[in-house]
Order: C-alpha cells, then structure tokens, then sequence
C-alpha cells in the first residue's frame, strides 16, 4: 500500500531501507519521545524495523520525500492496535522537524484509516513534548483528560504521557474520503 501526498511519499519499509532508517532514529532526541523504540539504536533493531509485517487494517509506512536525487527517507507514520482501540503513531527525523512534515503524513493516514473502517483513533504524546501534541491537535485530535505513564528507552524512566482522541465518523459521511488514501485531505469528523 502506498499514498501520496502534497510534497510525500508514504510506503512499506524494504530490507535496503535499514541504514537510512538507522541515520534517523539512532537520535537520543527522536527516541525519548518514542514509547516502543530501544535504545540505544542499533544496526540490527533498524534491519528488523524495515521489514515488520504489514497487517491490512494496522498499516505502517516510511515517509519519504521525493527529491532529483530520489526519495529521502525522513520519519514514519502508522497505526496500530493499542489498549483502547487502533492509534496513530510517528516519528520524524531530527533534520526535518517544525517543517509539518508529521502533520501532511498523519492527515494522509487518517483518510486511510477511515476507508479501513476505523471510526476513532487515539495517540499520545509525552507530557514533555508539546510540538508532537500540536500536530495532533492540528490534525483534529482533542485531549482526553486521561494522563497515563509510558515507558521510554532513552529516557530509562517512566514519564507521563497525554492521551488524546479523534473521531472520524461512520462510513455514511466520509463523501470523497471514501473515494481512496492517497488524496492526503483531513477526514472529517463526527458531530
């Protein structure tokens, strides 16, 4: 599955596509925002990074931005299975951070996640890392009120996270965001 947006590329993580990976994430700063990521970093977490399995209705993609000299890997975008329910997921290299490069791959996936069927999506962010919550809060998403303890690696330590929410409606009101995932447009949202 791949989906192109405005100024990205969003698509499944090959073998070769480890080093690149490494080069992003192999980052203290990255990393201690990120709940399931070791650290520190290593050749081999990025090689088994590149090839997880794909599930169809928990898709994770590598954000790639075309360029002359091709596409540059800079982050990745996913949802998954968590506690409550399916949740979005990212991380951006450090080189491409405040250029919304989060929000354009995020807004991507959330069309797809409604074409997948998925009706409310939740993510977090830690406490400490008010930038990751605006994306969200651009993206549609509203605080829950609940503030829960997530583990990070590079921080080796507990640390509270801010759990917030999105719906994004039933079947009947999605219009042309049925139509597909690749036209990166926001899903509307319920009433």
């Amino acid at each position: 599955m791949f989906i192109r947006s405005e100024r990205l590329f969003l698509r499944p993580g090959w073998a070769e596509d480890w080093a690149e990976i490494m080069a992003q994430v192999a980052d203290e700063g990255v990393v201690r925002n990120l709940v399931q990521v070791p650290w520190p970093y290593t050749p081999e977490a990025a090689r088994q990074f590149a090839v997880q399995p794909q599930d169809a209705r928990f898709p994770h993609f590598l954000i790639t931005r075309p360029g002359p000299q091709g596409a540059e890997l800079i982050g990745c975008v996913s949802l998954k299975q968590g506690e409550a329910g399916a949740e979005l997921g990212y991380w951006i290299g450090r080189d491409h951070w405040g250029q919304g490069y989060a929000t354009e791959a995020a807004r991507a996936v959330l069309s797809l996640a409604k074409t997948l069927g998925h009706r409310r999506l939740r993510a977090r962010h830690f406490a400490d890392n008010p930038a990751s919550g605006r994306v969200l809060r651009k993206l549609g998403f509203a605080p829950t009120g609940v503030v829960s303890e997530s583990f990070s690696h590079a921080r080796g330590a507990m640390a509270p996270s801010v759990v917030l929410a999105a719906d994004l409606g039933d079947a009947s009101d999605c219009g042309s965001d049925c139509d597909g995932a690749d036209n990166g447009m926001p899903a509307k949202r319920a009433a």
